[in-house]
């Protein structure tokens, strides 16, 4: 524990939330379906890339021999003996002294051996279908050809397991003949909003209430993490709500439940009181998120209990609950990527825990990018607002007292 407190440090938590989570066996699914999904096993190349021999240049399939004498000054003219466009299954024979007219991505015939682009003949383009007069030799034999199998042969692996799939992902899929992949099932996540103050989208506010945003955000967020949001709910500072609200996940084989509010030390904390012998409290070496709840039903199903303020809750779900759903999905990597940035101006960090502090990054300088917090109130954790400007974290570890204006900062790129 960090100096010597109560305190949980951060990957002491999360290795508590990594060793409870569960993954679920592959499904295929059809190539155009699996935009956004997690590869759950290797992907094999049907087909060759290139499938064949293939031309890299408008212009002509020839011998080698016949054309590696050529210049300007004493030019090889070639009868044109055949034309092949892209697409076309020819395959003419060449003899000594004859040439086939090709396009680009057409196959190259068994008989020719080099390509000699249009760019390196007399007439190029025109009259290219009655004879070749050929200036400049090729550099050397094979010259512009593209060999079967150059980028990966049939039954390669193209992508790993773990893999995101995205667009340039599901093409290099396509172009080795896959059809059909196998993926990782998205997680079901049930997500609540606690407290008797909140008001969903678009009621009127009476004194002492304020809209609910928890639960429009927790939901986003885990959709970018590649789960399936299956029921959102929004529940009183008394009552059974959570214990419905897990009753209800359990009918619906969510793996995951996460609560926003009702994990602190007050006297309304409705997931603490009610689902206290489901769920581990604790306190992590953090700011903002150190109320953290956790617990994993008996089917395997994680719980999580996030702090209600809304930048704690955005906090505590980049940090504890993505990784979560990127292991269940069996991603190859659960972090996000960091760089190191200087600070614009300086902050006060918290004595003893980790900051994370919603910011932007700066780019006037496009040299000499810096990073500000997104707001001005610094790292309170009920400025929500700021939310929507903030690009990334910058994380400060916990034995730094403050930060000064152009100290180097890790940045966790959201």
């Amino acid at each position: 524990m960090p100096h010597g407190s109560d305190l949980r440090t951060v990957e002491e938590h999360l290795a508590r939330v990594l060793a409870k989570v569960r993954q679920h066996p592959a499904v295929t699914v059809a190539l155009d379906a699996a935009r956004g999904h997690t590869l759950g096993a290797d992907a094999r190349a049907r087909s060759a890339v290139p499938v064949f021999d293939n031309s890299a240049m408008d212009g002509f399939a020839v011998r080698y021999a016949d054309v590696a004498g050529a210049s300007a000054e004493t030019p090889v003219a070639l009868r044109v003996a055949a034309d092949i466009p892209a697409g076309s299954a020819l395959d003419p024979a060449l003899a000594s002294g004859e040439a086939a007219r090709i396009m680009t991505g057409a196959p190259v015939p068994a008989a020719a051996d080099t390509i000699v682009p249009f760019e390196d003949t007399a007439g190029g383009l025109a009259g290219s279908l009655s004879e070749a007069l050929v200036t400049r030799a090729p550099r050397a034999r094979g010259a512009h050809i593209r060999r079967a199998a150059e980028d990966v042969a049939a039954g390669d692996v193209v992508l790993g397991a773990g893999t995101l799939l995205g667009p340039w992902q599901l093409a290099a899929l396509a172009s080795t003949g896959v059809s059909h992949v196998e993926v990782a099932p998205p997680p079901k996540v049930v997500v609540v909003s606690t407290g008797s103050e909140l008001v969903v989208e678009g009621g009127s506010l009476e004194h002492g209430q304020i809209p609910e945003s928890n639960g429009i955000l927790i939901a986003g967020l885990v959709e970018e993490a590649g789960g399936e949001v299956v029921l959102r709910r929004v529940v009183d500072d008394e009552g059974a709500g959570p214990a419905d609200a897990v009753a209800e996940a359990v009918r619906r084989e969510a793996d995951a439940v996460v609560f926003t509010g009702g994990v602190s030390a007050g006297a309304y904390e409705i997931v603490r009181q009610s689902l206290a012998g489901d769920m581990e409290f604790s306190r992590v070496a953090m700011q903002p998120g150190k109320p953290q709840g956790f617990g994993a039903a008996p089917e395997g199903m994680l719980l999580f209990g996030l702090p209600g303020n809304p930048v704690g809750a955005a906090v505590s779900f980049e940090v504890f609950v993505r990784p979560a759903l990127l292991r269940m999905q069996g991603r190859t990597r659960i972090d996000r990527p960091t760089v190191r940035l200087p600070a614009a101006t300086g902050w006060r960090t918290p004595p003893g825990r980790r900051q994370y502090l919603p910011v932007v990054i700066d780019r006037a300088d496009p040299a000499h990018p810096v990073v500000r917090s997104a707001t001005s109130g610094g790292s309170g954790s009920h400025l929500s607002a700021g939310l929507g400007l903030a690009e990334a974290y910058a994380v400060v570890p916990a034995d730094v007292e403050a930060v000064a204006a152009g100290d180097l900062v890790e940045v966790l790129l959201l």
